[in-house]
Parts: structure tokens; C-alpha cells; sequence
């Protein structure tokens, strides 16, 4: 039982990373002029980060079930629940960002010349800003938690 919770929590660190990973390179990305290999890029990373936030929601359900802590320990602490809130919003925030990436790729492989319209860039810049903004209560709450806050 040690290792099976020592091995979800190793998986669960590394993809929330990841995702992290993934949401700066988003940030980074959506400034300036997006050029149709930047929107290629975009949507390849888009694609990565709906991946890791699947694994990330198995994983925790792993940890949940079979983790050292059981699941009372879960269910019954409003921290996790505010981790969750937090993972769940970040998540319908990166919904309008991955429809425009989806969009203005379709648009640049019909039209060569095409250009974001600078509205929606701006959008998109101030969604993935509040993903990020709302990511970083994420290990907020975890640490909460892991120290028995929530009870």
C-alpha cells in the first residue's frame, strides 16, 4: 500500500506540473502575433494540456481510493473540495481558448494570410490569465489539506 500511494502521488506531482508546464506555455504563446505555426503549436499544446488534466482527475481518483489517507480523509474536507472547485474552474476557463485555437486553425489552413482578430486574441489572453490566476489556489489548497486544514 505504501508504494501504490508513494508511486499516484509521484504521477499526480508530475502532471500537475506538467499541466503547469503546459498553461505557462499557453500564456506565452497568445502574446503578440500569432503566425500559422504558432496556432499549430497552440493547438498541439491545447491537445496535451486536455490529456494531462484527464490523467490528472485519474490519478487524484487513484489517490482518493487508494491512497494511505482513505477516502473519508477526501470527502469530508472542504480544502479538497476547494481544490476541486479550483481544478473544475480552471478547466470551463480553458473551454473558449481551445475553441479558438480549434477555429483560428481552421481559418489559417483555409486562408494563408489570415489573422487573429485582435478582439479574440484578447479574450483568449484574458481567459488562460484566469486559468492561471485560479491554478495558482490549486497547491494552495493541497498544501491546506495535506496538513490537515478542512476538517
Amino acid at each position: 500500500m505504501d508504494t501504490t500511494d508513494l508511486v499516484l502521488a509521484i504521477v499526480h506531482h508530475l502532471l500537475v506540473f506538467s499541466l503547469a508546464g503546459i498553461l505557462g506555455a499557453e500564456f506565452v504563446l497568445i502574446r503578440g502575433n500569432l503566425p500559422a505555426a504558432t496556432l499549430k503549436r497552440l493547438a498541439g499544446i491545447d491537445r496535451h494540456y486536455g490529456i494531462i488534466a484527464t490523467l490528472i482527475i485519474i490519478v487524484g481518483i487513484g489517490r482518493v481510493f487508494y491512497g494511505l489517507k482513505g477516502w473519508e480523509f477526501y470527502v469530508y474536507n472542504w480544502m479538497f473540495w476547494a481544490k476541486m472547485a479550483a481544478f473544475a474552474i480552471v478547466g470551463l476557463l480553458s473551454i473558449i481558448p481551445t475553441i479558438r485555437f480549434i477555429s483560428w486553425n481552421r481559418q489559417a489552413a483555409a486562408s494563408p494570410g489570415f489573422q487573429v482578430p485582435a478582439a479574440e486574441l484578447a479574450s483568449v489572453r484574458g481567459y488562460v490569465r484566469a486559468e492561471a490566476f485560479i491554478f495558482l489556489l490549486i497547491p494552495v489548497f493541497a498544501a491546506a489539506m495535506a496538513r490537515g486544514y478542512g476538517y
